[in-house]
């Protein structure tokens, strides 16, 4: 190993290294362009070879890669957690939904409950859909699809939560 590849392989590990810092993935470009360098370097290319690699894989990475890359990482997650998961869910009245108050089953769970419409009234055994979360209160209207499982609030042939 030449000295020219031992500098390109420091170089891009150390790159990569401080990307942990960073994290806006210039650092890790730059490493995986250093690491092409060391490639070529070992493969006895000279040194304005290695450097040429190292500038057009680094920009490549740069204009091809990251971009890609970073909207996987910034991107919000996939999959509605928390109460944002209970909009739209599926829920059947437990005790009378009113203006002041009420109780409704969502996914096996009992929540208290109020009619997101406010002059809006549900009685037991209606069913209902989630409209929004308020705190620890569903606000519910009207479900035109109840066809639904009240255990877990999912329709026929849908597993929850899908």
């Amino acid at each position: 190993m030449n000295g020219a590849t031992l500098f390109w392989i420091i170089a891009g590990l150390a790159l990569v290294g401080l990307e942990v810092v960073g994290g806006e993935f210039v650092l890790l470009m730059l490493g995986g362009g250093a690491l092409a360098a060391a490639g070529t370097s070992a493969a006895g290319a000279d040194t304005w070879v290695s450097a040429l690699v190292f500038a057009v894989v680094s920009i490549g990475l740069l204009l091809l890669v990251r971009p890609p890359m970073k909207r996987h990482f910034l991107s919000g997650p996939k999959h509605a957690m928390n109460t944002d998961a209970l909009l739209g869910a599926r829920a059947e009245v437990i005790e009378r939904v009113h203006e002041d108050g009420g109780l409704v089953r969502i996914g096996g769970e009992e929540w208290s409950a109020r009619p997101a419409r406010r002059s809006f009234v549900f009685e037991p055994g209606e069913r209902l859909v989630v409209e929004r979360i308020d705190g620890a209160i569903a606000l519910v209207d009207k479900d035109f699809d109840t066809d639904f499982d009240t255990d877990t609030g999912a329709a026929p042939g849908v597993e929850p939560g899908a």
